[in-house]
């Protein structure tokens, strides 16, 4: 089951949402994350750390078993 973030405003950057979800301490572990291909949006692989994530998306970071879902 899907952690819920709620976001306030049109979208927040994949890099951003990792930190706020508490799923990084830092920019720089976030990026790495997401530039090894652990991230999927959406169930695709996902290496652009300033995409655009948006209300109904769902990210799921392998090897941390977690996964967001924004609201």
């Amino acid at each position: 089951m899907a952690e819920k973030i709620e976001i306030i405003g049109e979208f927040i950057k994949l890099d951003s949402l990792l930190k706020f979800a508490g799923v990084t301490r830092t920019g720089g572990t976030a990026k790495g994350i997401i530039q090894q291909g652990s991230v999927k949006v959406n169930g695709e692989v996902c290496t652009q750390r300033g995409k655009k994530i948006r209300r109904g998306d769902v990210v799921k970071i392998d090897g941390l078993n977690t996964e967001l879902e924004v609201v």
